[in-house]
């Protein structure tokens, strides 16, 4: 018998009346049971949370500050147990997982260090003008109300991290609702904090479907809304609550810009190296995977080979084999939707230089040339290990091609000219610039997100807090300055 896993309810465990399991998309088996939340249960976890929005903000920084240490270093002593977790429910390959851990670990210690510095207050003379002599303004933030996290599939662990820690240093109640596909690393959060000092009611985590979420995001008393997935589902939330504080990280179709200065041997075997990890290191399903690579005429003819031969060199196959890079999409049916859009690239004159094929859940890392511009995988997001490449002529070509897309979350630039990479940060619409390498660098503590339909808002540590929160001035009069 598999045993069900608990939900999280006001800081405590539960259970509900039913469950639903969890599978492998590697092999179909049963990774888990899940309890889901009642209505009932539901209502008490948003009400409990609700009430706690004052006494939640009046925590001492210190008492937080210990609980998000704890969690990163529970998740730290737990590395491999937890890796192996997220390995079996998203079918991402163990030496990803193992790295998403890591991630996990340093967003909630750096958490921990920001809650200690938040809300330091900032001091403003106000006597600059004769109508403010004697009067000192000081600016504090305070919560904008109890936040509703809702995670995707993909990152299952460290995307529920960027909801809760923030959420958790700034002294801001939190519903988290983990992606259903993939719970159980979420879930794992909450044995963690279960064990701190955190006040009842300051956090949930709620494994509730997909058709229960309006619900929530309608509730009056979950007033910001942070979400990560589709653009589609994104911004539908935006437009059902207009009034609410939303923060949406959504799609995008990375592109890796190589320029003609990047030219030497081992530039391009770097790009190449670069260019084909990062096409397929979750199985495409990163919203910053590389989708698109936008060749100088220079380089193009020296630079494809490589990147053909380097994906070609990727290792398919077990998740579960420390030597696999590629493992299977989250279902058979993502895998079909990503065997259709190659299929109609290649039947309206793209070249298929390598990959292609499907084999249950699992896509062939692949690469596309010659692909015609009104195609949808031209145009939209793959979440798939497939990749275009395009030839340019020229810096201003190039950059225009990234910005042809209606996504603009990171794109990354390979050139030595600094000049050039200033251009491209001023050029290109998008939320990063990465310069010498792939779009799909992030640092957990930076700002994050992006541009055009790529969302609204940022995330990373501290960014993500001040989103959570507003700015309220306290004027003092009456004092010799």
């Amino acid at each position: 018998m598999t045993p069900t896993t608990a939900f999280w309810l006001a800081g405590r465990q539960a259970t509900g009346d039913t469950t639903f399991d969890v599978t492998s998309p590697w092999d179909n088996r049963l990774v888990g049971k899940v309890s889901v939340p009642t209505e009932a249960q539901v209502e008490e976890a948003v009400a409990k949370a609700h009430a706690t929005v004052e006494s939640f903000a009046a925590t001492p920084a210190h008492v937080r500050a210990a609980a998000l240490l704890h969690v990163s270093e529970g998740l730290a002593s737990r590395t491999e147990e937890i890796a192996q977790l997220i390995s079996a429910e998203n079918g991402k390959p163990i030496k990803w997982a193992r790295g998403e851990v890591g991630r996990a670990v340093s967003v909630f210690r750096f958490a921990a260090e920001e809650a200690r510095r938040f809300n330091g207050g900032e001091a403003q003379r106000l006597d600059t003008d004769a109508g403010g002599q004697g009067r000192l303004a000081l600016t504090r933030r305070f919560p904008k109300g109890v936040v509703l996290g809702i995670a995707p599939f993909n990152f299952p662990l460290n995307l529920c991290a960027h909801k809760v820690a923030p959420a958790i240093a700034a002294g801001v109640p939190i519903i988290l609702k983990p992606a259903p596909a993939t719970p159980l690393s979420g879930l794992i959060l909450g044995e963690l904090l279960a064990q701190t000092d955190l006040p009842e009611g300051s956090w949930s985590i709620l494994p509730v479907a997909n058709d229960r979420m309006p619900a929530l995001v309608q509730d009056e008393r979950l007033p910001v809304i942070s979400f990560t997935g589709s653009e589609t589902v994104g911004y539908a939330i935006m437009d059902s609550v207009p009034r609410k504080h939303c923060t949406l990280e959504l799609g995008g179709n990375g592109a890796a810009v190589v320029l003609a200065d990047w030219s030497s041997d081992a530039d391009l075997d770097l790009a190449a190296q670069r260019i084909a990890m990062f096409s397929n290191y979750q199985g495409g399903q990163s919203c910053i995977s590389v989708q698109r690579v936008i060749a100088d005429a220079a380089v193009y003819d020296r630079l494809v080979p490589r990147i053909v031969a380097a994906v070609e060199a990727q290792v398919t196959g077990d998740p579960s084999d420390a030597a696999t890079d590629v493992g299977p999409l989250v279902s058979e049916d993502a895998a079909k939707r990503v065997e259709s859009w190659v299929d109609e690239a290649a039947a309206a004159g793209a070249e298929v230089l390598t990959g292609g094929k499907r084999d249950a859940a699992a896509y062939a890392p692949t690469v596309l040339a010659s692909v015609p511009g009104e195609v949808t995988i031209a145009r939209e997001e793959v979440f798939g290990p497939v990749l275009v490449v395009t030839r340019t002529e020229g810096e201003d070509e190039a950059f225009a091609a990234v910005n042809s897309s209606k996504y603009g979350l990171q794109a990354g630039v390979f050139t030595h000219d600094v000049r050039a990479a200033f251009r491209a940060h001023r050029a290109l619409e998008v939320g990063g610039v990465i310069i010498g390498d792939v779009p799909s660098y992030r640092a957990d503590q930076m700002p994050y997100g992006g541009a055009k339909l790529s969302g609204v808002g940022r995330e990373g540590v501290r960014y993500a807090m001040d989103d959570y929160t507003y700015e309220r001035v306290l004027v003092l009069t009456g004092l010799d300055l």
